[in-house]
């Protein structure tokens, strides 16, 4: 008989969802849980009515903030897609480039979100690789 491949769809939690696959899941808050794996840098993830976002830490970037480094930080986001980097700036002196990410919970796949980390995390490399240039400096 021929190879026959069945899609199947089931409804899972986010959390067991996310620790049947791989994720190490940390309840931080009421709408807010703390996400790794291996050792990549934690994904924060909030969730909030019909909407789930997405924050990875990259760390405060005031020491060597330049026109030069948002100008290629801005010019990455086109290859990073669908992250963006972006500046948290909750606490003004403590501003932190941050990458983010959002989607509307209602009928989300589990493609699309683990899309999602795999996502962030390339978007960590790409960051990582780019701020190493000025952190040397």
């Amino acid at each position: 008989m021929s190879k026959v491949l069945i899609a199947t769809r089931r409804t899972e939690e986010l959390m067991p969802f996310l620790e049947l696959n791989g994720f190490v899941v940390e309840q931080i808050g009421d709408n807010i849980c703390k996400v790794t794996r291996d050792n990549e840098l934690p994904v924060f993830v909030s969730v909030y009515d019909n909407n789930m976002y997405f924050e990875v830490d990259l760390g405060n970037i005031s020491g060597f903030a330049s026109k030069e480094i948002y100008f290629k930080l801005l010019d990455m986001n086109t290859e990073i897609l669908p992250v963006s980097f972006g500046i948290n700036n909750s606490n003004p002196d403590d501003p932190h480039l941050v990458l983010v990410e959002s989607r509307i919970t209602v009928d989300l796949s589990d493609q699309e979100l683990l899309a999602v980390f795999d996502a962030l995390e390339l978007a960590t490399d790409k960051a990582e690789a780019i701020l190493a240039e000025f952190v040397q400096e």
